[in-house]
């Protein structure tokens, strides 16, 4: 709602909002093996060491960028921990954790570019481009495995 009239922003915040849904949509079933099981996605935010992402006090367009660029970084700092983690058992839990890293990775150039050109009026593409459907998530969704 406080991004009205950017609709180029609200787009990419769902994007963005669809793909963090389809990582917790992947790792949830995998976490059983892992015996550390999340039941919801409170229990898994609380475990990640991200604070959650709020809106500010002045929600501007830039604010809200800022926050959510904030939370991509986190993600990556948390993202990169596991993906590189020695004490997986199996190689699957770190394939999936640098399948997601590489999606959390595209999010925050995309939030730097939106900010770059709301704080400086400065174009920097970051390479976003309509991947089909919202939240197709091409890294984390395992299509070439679920093939009903």
């Amino acid at each position: 709602m406080y991004l009205a009239g950017e609709e180029d922003y609200k787009e990419i915040c769902e994007e963005c909002r669809l793909e963090d849904r389809a990582h917790f949509e992947l790792i949830n079933p995998a976490s059983t093996n892992w015996r550390r099981n999340p039941h919801d996605i409170r229990q898994l935010a609380d475990r990640s060491g991200c604070p959650d992402a709020y809106l500010p006090d002045q929600p501007t367009a830039a604010n809200i960028l800022t926050v959510l660029l904030e939370a991509e970084r986190c993600a990556i700092r948390t993202w990169s921990e596991s993906a590189i983690s020695p004490s997986a058992r199996t190689l699957a839990p770190t394939n999936m954790a640098a399948r997601i890293l590489n999606e959390e990775v595209e999010h925050e150039a995309w939030f730097i570019e939106l900010l770059s050109k709301e704080r400086d009026n400065v174009v920097r593409p970051s390479g976003h481009f309509r991947r089909g459907s919202p939240g197709d998530a091409p890294y984390s969704k395992n299509r070439g495995f679920y093939n009903p």
